[in-house]
């Protein structure tokens, strides 16, 4: 569920199809800069009503969907 409105997302930035965007794909390959990410963070955020703190480098959308995933088991 995180993956596929992460890829709605990024696909919606980036103007590209949903499935192209795989776990192991990196923002760098999809032209996604630093202010991009915050964009799309703040998005994740609002639609999941959650807190994402970027301290470490996210660069694969794996990683993105690990730590959405992390955040989601906290507030739970």
């Amino acid at each position: 569920m995180i993956f596929e409105k992460l890829t709605a997302i990024l696909a919606e930035h980036v103007d590209c199809d949903p499935s192209t965007i795989t776990m192991d794909t990196t923002f760098e390959e999809l032209g996604v800069d630093s202010l991009d990410t915050v964009d799309m963070v703040m998005e994740l955020e609002e639609e999941l009503g959650i807190e994402l703190e970027l301290d470490e480098k996210i660069s694969t959308v794996g990683e993105m969907v690990e730590l959405v995933e992390e955040k989601m088991g906290e507030k739970e």
